[in-house]
């Protein structure tokens, strides 16, 4: 894909496009890393309830989770 880009810093371009030639890349090749690399550190990451652990809470709470379910919902019926 060709794309043009605006407003980028010539000289900050051309010393990428040297380290890129350096390390045997295409600057696409590198841009696309770098990227890669800055999405990486500014999104955050998507989670799943599956990503959850359970948590001891200590002895005597082992049936909270139900005593929850009948102050919420009542009784068994």
């Amino acid at each position: 894909m060709a794309i043009s880009i605006r407003n980028v810093d010539e000289e900050l371009f051309k010393e990428f496009k040297a380290e890129a030639v350096r390390e045997g890349l295409s600057v696409g090749k590198a841009l696309n890393i770098a990227i890669n690399d800055w999405l990486s550190k500014h999104t955050k990451p998507k989670k799943s309830l599956l990503d959850l652990k359970t948590k001891r809470w200590g002895k005597g709470t082992e049936n909270t989770s139900q005593e929850i379910d009948k102050i919420l919902y009542g009784g068994k019926k």
